[in-house]
């Protein structure tokens, strides 16, 4: 009897994993995405590849599931994207890629940047293939009309309306020992303010700004704040500052504006997200279509990213086992 039962239960279990294979649920596959398997082996490897990164290596470190998850999450995400893209006969190459990573660091230090997010657990690949989603939404986005808030008209339209809000106070000032040397100098940036920096120039210290600089209204020095904004373009005043160790000549150049080219990567950004939402919502049409199921020993996809869950192919296995001994 005992030989019949273990043969019965090894039947089962036997017959689960087919079961299991059937379902979309092999147990050497991580995850199905439309007819394309993520098999173990390459997920494996791809968490084997950021784990090459010292920084990601040492964000892992007792996170090995979580970055398991987060890394199967990525390849379900790459496998959806590139259905949408086929389907829609569309293609993002590498070049394309690398610049839009150029243009969002050109006032960063790129590897500053790739060690912060390696600390994050986020690997270079990933911060390519994120970027490659990105202007693909924005492609199929763009196929459908929807695309229209990055166009160059209504950008400059959207710099119009902001324009008034990002006023600057164009300002400098410099810190003399006495009243005389005060007045003396004001007069002299008064009659001549492209000449600043030259007259500031021997009072260079850390009360001394060497050039005339544009910030915004909040930023301007608390102690100068009020005569500044009382201040008309072109005029000065002079103050008597304790901790500055004399008297501070302050001098109002007038009111600036950033220019559209200096805004734009903002308003890009802004009307990014907008362009960008249009085009998950086609995305997400297509992984509808694609019926995207992820093997439970890694966990469960919730609201497109793979999560913790209960269970797994071991535990369904042991259960099906344990119907049959019963």
């Amino acid at each position: 009897m005992l030989i019949h039962r273990v043969a019965r239960t090894g039947t089962v279990a036997l017959l689960s994993v087919a079961a299991l294979a059937g379902c979309r649920s092999a147990p050497d596959v991580a995850a199905y995405v439309g007819d394309e398997r993520i098999t173990v082996a390459e997920l494996e490897a791809a968490v084997r590849e950021r784990l090459a990164d010292e920084d990601v290596a040492a964000w892992a470190e007792g996170r090995e599931d979580e970055l398991t998850r987060r890394v199967l999450t990525g390849l379900v995400e790459q496998e959806v994207h590139a259905a949408a893209a086929e389907r829609a006969d569309l293609r993002v190459t590498d070049d394309e890629v690398s610049r839009r990573i150029d243009q969002l660091l050109v006032r960063d230090d790129p590897d500053a940047v790739y060690q912060q997010l390696a600390q994050q657990g986020i690997a270079r690949a990933d911060v390519r293939e994120t970027i490659r989603q990105q202007l693909l939404r924005r492609e199929l986005a763009g196929r459908e009309g929807e695309a229209g808030a990055l166009e160059e008209s209504a950008l400059r339209a959207r710099y119009d309306e902001v324009r008034p809000g990002l006023a600057q106070v164009e300002f400098g000032y410099a810190t003399v020992p006495d009243q005389a040397g005060a007045d003396a100098l004001l007069a002299a940036i008064t009659a001549d303010p492209g000449r600043y920096a030259e007259l500031v120039a021997p009072f260079q210290g850390a009360y001394t700004l060497p050039e005339l600089e544009a910030r915004p209204a909040e930023d301007v020095p608390p102690s100068l704040a009020e005569q500044l904004q009382a201040a008309a373009p072109g005029t000065g005043f002079t103050v008597a500052v304790e901790e500055t160790g004399g008297v501070v000549v302050a001098f109002l150049a007038g009111t600036v504006y950033p220019t559209f080219e200096e805004v734009r990567p903002r308003l890009e950004e802004e009307a990014g997200g907008q362009v960008d939402a249009a085009g998950a919502e086609l995305v997400d049409e297509v992984r509808a279509d694609l019926d995207v199921t992820v093997n439970p020993r890694y966990g469960v996809l919730e609201e497109n990213r793979v999560e913790p869950g209960e269970g797994g192919v071991v535990d369904l296995l042991e259960e099906a086992g344990a119907s049959a001994d019963e």
